[in-house]
């Protein structure tokens, strides 16, 4: 992978006081000028805010912004049921304010059917992250892809976590088809992320470890709860920068939810409440165009003998269905690491084998 000296200049950015997720610069390319930031993001989404230019009052959008939904596409994207909990809202306003953004979308041409051509042409703006190896890139047709959720899963020490560091970096490096790189948000649900792992995979890419750092925004979650809270201050902070974010890593995502929900009892419970939030996943991944990665862990299926027990992922349904891709990870022989594609809409099924190094997730050495 050839590697740019200066990746990424810096411009100085003034953020909202946060306490959920750490302090970072606004980042553009050595290629990128101010004005095409601008122009980026009046492609990327309509504001919330031009609701008031329709009659809708200040303190309802703040509502709506305090709810995650900062565009007219998350109002779209909302159902009348969620926006009927927001304070002060009730049935006439909530059909005028669909009614405001069905017209505006219109004029936008989110709300009209496409043509598997047009559809084709709109997803030219989808881009992929490398996660260090070819191998992977490989059989992923190119790496973990924008506008979906990729989860990967597997046993402890099968690299989930190494890929998430790696990601951490190499979502900042400039890529094929004039991938600027960009910032990444990580969300921590087992006390995993090691910013110090972070050094000697940018001295791989040759970054600066303090700027890599600076666009890596932490938050720890404790609970299921908080886990699905912090989601919409990852939405806040999409919407703040726009098309500067190219990446939110959640790992894992039902670390939380196990601990949170014990049970068959509480079963149907926590897979509402992981249905909603993978709802929101997806709809932050397609507003705001970023990737999502996921990791994931495994359990043992009992209805098999104990001389050839079924290993599969938490999360059941719910999961499987929202995530786009699903990647199987596996121990391989010595230091080898095999990635199996598990499910995806357009990949083949096969796998690759990868090892994980200092530098972070690599091809293994072949053998002469």
């Amino acid at each position: 992978m050839e590697m740019l000296e200066k990746p990424f200049c810096e411009t100085t950015s003034i953020n909202k006081t946060d306490n959920t997720f750490t302090k970072g610069t606004t980042l553009t390319t050595s290629s990128h000028t101010e004005g095409d930031i601008e122009e980026e993001e009046e492609v990327a989404f309509l504001d919330v805010e031009m609701l008031q230019e329709h009659g809708v009052t200040c303190e309802d959008v703040k509502q709506l912004q305090k709810a995650g939904i900062n565009t007219i596409k998350g109002v779209q994207m909302c159902t009348r049921r969620k926006l009927l909990t927001l304070k002060d809202f009730n049935d006439a306003k909530v059909t005028k304010i669909k009614d405001i953004c069905l017209k505006l979308g219109q004029v936008n041409s989110s709300n009209c059917f496409l043509t598997a051509l047009e559809l084709s042409d709109q997803r030219r703006m989808v881009f992929k992250l490398t996660t260090g190896s070819h191998n992977l890139d490989n059989i992923l047709e190119g790496g973990i892809e924008s506008m979906a959720i990729t989860e990967v899963f597997g046993e402890s020490r099968t690299g989930k976590t190494q890929i998430a560091h790696t990601l951490c970096v190499t979502a900042q490096v400039p890529g094929k088809d004039g991938y600027p790189g960009g910032k990444v948000i990580y969300i921590d649900t087992q006390h995993t992320f090691r910013p110090e792992r972070i050094k000697p995979i940018s001295d791989r890419f040759q970054l600066d470890l303090t700027a890599v750092l600076e666009n890596i925004l932490y938050a720890r979650a404790y609970n299921s709860e908080h886990q699905y809270e912090l989601l919409n201050s990852v939405s806040q902070k999409f919407h703040e920068e726009p098309g500067i974010f190219k990446l939110l890593i959640v790992d894992s995502i039902m670390s939380l939810f196990r601990v949170d929900f014990v049970g068959a009892s509480e079963m149907s419970e926590r897979q509402m409440k992981l249905g909603l939030m993978m709802s929101k996943l997806q709809k932050i991944s397609e507003e705001y165009n970023v990737a999502v990665f996921l990791t994931n862990q495994i359990t043992t299926d009992l209805n098999f003998s104990l001389n050839d027990l079924e290993v599969k992922p938490v999360g059941g349904n719910i999961l499987a269905h929202s995530s786009t891709t699903r990647l199987a990870l596996k121990k391989g022989k010595a230091n080898l690491r095999i990635a199996r594609v598990y499910d995806s809409p357009n990949l083949e099924e096969c796998e690759t084998e990868f090892v994980i190094t200092n530098g972070g997730i690599s091809d293994p050495k072949s053998e002469d």
